[in-house]
């Protein structure tokens, strides 16, 4: 059963103006160790961490689903995009993200992404079992 779907478009070029503007400082903030590393090792790292800003975005909108829950305080860093082995993207939730999805009951997320030259999208769906 669907407890949560979410949806979400980032602007590559804006991402890139807050690269340059903030640096390591936005780095730190939206992202994992992880996210930095896997997107700085591809040949346009903006477009990779456009493609999970998105991903970030609709995981909490796929969590949130009412006032109260919009109120729990997710972090941008609760909220992780891995790489499973045969290459697929996987959410790893973490903190305020993870108690969101026990409350739900989350037995499985499924996550896409996607980029051209100036957009990035990501759809997140939440299964409980």
């Amino acid at each position: 059963m669907i407890v949560g779907m979410g949806i979400d478009l980032v602007e590559i070029a804006r991402m890139r103006r807050l690269l340059a503007a903030q640096g390591d400082r936005a780095l730190a903030r939206l992202f994992t160790d992880g996210e930095v590393a896997y997107a700085m090792r591809r040949s346009e790292p903006v477009r990779h961490l456009a493609a999970r800003v998105a991903a970030k975005e609709a995981t909490f909108k796929a969590l949130s689903g009412s006032a109260a829950a919009r109120g729990i305080g997710i972090g941008w860093r609760d909220m992780e995009v891995v790489v499973h082995e045969d290459g697929r993207p996987m959410l790893m939730l973490h903190g305020a993200a993870e108690c969101r999805a026990t409350e739900l009951a989350v037995a499985c997320s499924w996550v896409t992404l996607s980029h051209s030259e100036g957009t990035a999208a990501a759809v997140v769906v939440l299964e409980r079992a």
